[in-house]
């Protein structure tokens, strides 16, 4: 169950998420988007109210601590599989050698096209790294699919299907190969215990070096900005 609670002045809206397994008042501030507070299914809307407002000076701080979104028009710079590329509009889509991402215009649909092109990176990628680390280990994996998460970078249900988040293509390729060897390793360990870790040490040796990489850096992919850009810079004066 959701909903959304408006706290101070100048107001701060929050996300309200009821869990029946929540035990306590939970407040999280992601890189981008709403800050979420998780409550127990039967606390009070006073409860939650004095704990926003207790809790409003440290929120604002976080929210104004976080960086700002990165537009991405032309000139802009992007990290692809790693290394930092700049955005040029072209003919046709096309990562030169020379570190320039050419992308078909105009202009304001740039980010749009930046990120086809990241999915298409993504999807052949996870797809080779699973096929990779699955047959290592015997399995056969699900369907694999791509979306914009914000709370996990990869997942796996207990049918084998695969979920990645499409912006692993920004970051060294260890690091998007180190997430696809940890959800294929739940393919056999549908856990996080000592034998699932082994599991993933046995796909990926050294394992810890990209997730470290993914835990300092792994917020600073979201502050791209993937979205249409304002359409003022559609018809410029």
């Amino acid at each position: 169950m959701a909903g959304w609670v408006r706290i101070g002045e100048p107001p701060i809206t929050v996300r309200l998420r009821r869990q029946a397994n929540a035990r306590r008042l939970v407040l999280r501030v992601a890189a981008e988007g709403e800050p979420v507070l998780t409550a127990p299914v039967r606390c009070r809307p006073a409860e939650l109210r004095c704990f926003l407002d207790t809790h409003e000076s440290w929120l604002r701080a976080r929210l104004a601590a976080r960086p700002a979104p990165v537009p991405l028009g032309e000139g802009a710079r992007l990290p692809v599989g790693g290394r930092e590329v700049v955005l040029q509009l072209g003919p046709r889509v096309a990562l030169r050698d020379d570190g320039v991402l050419e992308l078909p215009g105009p202009e304001p649909l740039l980010p749009g096209r930046a990120a086809g092109f990241l999915r298409v990176l993504a999807r052949e990628s996870c797809a080779a790294a699973a096929s990779r680390h699955a047959a290592a280990l015997g399995r056969a994996h699900g369907r694999i699919t791509l979306r914009d998460t914000r709370s996990r970078w990869g997942s796996c249900t207990s049918r084998g299907d695969l979920m990645f988040s499409w912006r692993l293509a920004m970051a060294p390729p260890e690091v998007l190969d180190y997430v696809v060897a940890h959800e294929v390793a739940h393919l056999a360990e549908m856990n996080h215990s000592e034998r699932f870790w082994a599991v993933v040490a046995r796909l990926m040796p050294g394992y810890a070096t990209p997730r470290a990489w993914l835990r300092r850096n792994g917020a600073a992919l979201h502050r791209y900005d993937f979205r249409t850009l304002p359409a003022e810079r559609l018809h410029p004066a």
